[in-house]
């Protein structure tokens, strides 16, 4: 099979300002990244979609194919799968058809390439048209996580019933997070949203490694795990 991965990393971000390049112990963030996929044996090419320069040129230096992003497709509220749509379109027009179409968001950099081979993998052996990578859960919809009320009161977001009246009832939970998604061009081609139709199945990650970079605090907890790995 001929996989491709890609890397959408836009200019703007608010909640930590130009964190797709910040260093990261000497490293800009999206190098974690491309360097994951580049040594990923089930990886044929890595592609970065961006509309900012720097980035494309962190890119480039990298071993990555720069794909420039329309400002449209950059901006705070769109869909990241239509640039998916964009991405794929583009490769298909420059590069030929491929099989399988792997996202490895620049926000993960403690990925191993182990996930990323184990999401390829498990799509493919469970039939599924997407692999998501999740975490377990620290808080449960059905005992810790509440939801305002029209009238401005809390209550919870899964109310306990005969079924799940303790916690040892209630399934297990899991947070999605941004290690790796694996799919196929004809699945984002064909639908839209990953879980709007299809057969979606998972990898599962410790925490150690699901570390997704938002803000500050996210970004200085990556730090501590990643001097923790070097220092053995």
């Amino acid at each position: 099979m001929k996989n491709f991965a890609f890397i959408f990393a836009r200019g703007g971000s608010k909640g930590l300002p130009g964190k797709n390049i910040k260093p990261l112990l000497g490293k800009p963030l999206l190098q974690y990244s491309i360097e994951t996929a580049i040594a990923s044996c089930l990886i044929e090419r890595v592609f970065v979609s961006t509309d900012d320069i720097q980035i494309a040129d962190v890119a480039r230096n990298c071993g990555a194919i720069v794909i420039e992003r329309p400002a449209e497709l950059a901006n705070d509220t769109s869909p990241e799968w239509l640039s998916w749509r964009h991405a794929i379109k583009w490769v298909i027009s420059h590069y030929g058809d491929f099989d399988g179409f792997i996202s490895l968001p620049a926000t993960s950099p403690l990925r191993s390439v182990g996930d990323v081979d184990a999401a390829i993998n498990q799509r493919i052996k469970d039939q599924a048209d997407i692999c998501i990578s999740v975490t377990s859960a620290a808080r449960s919809p059905f005992f810790n996580m509440v939801k305002k009320t029209e009238k401005g009161l809390v209550e919870l977001v899964n109310k306990p019933n005969c079924e799940v009246a303790r916690r040892q009832d209630a399934p297990e939970v899991f947070d999605i997070t941004t290690v790796a998604y694996a799919t196929t061009p004809t699945f984002v081609l064909e639908h839209y949203g990953i879980f709007s139709s299809g057969k979606v199945t998972t990898i599962e990650v410790p925490k150690e490694r699901a570390v997704d970079i938002d803000d500050i605090y996210d970004f200085k907890l990556a730090e501590v795990i990643l001097k923790e790995q070097i220092n053995g």
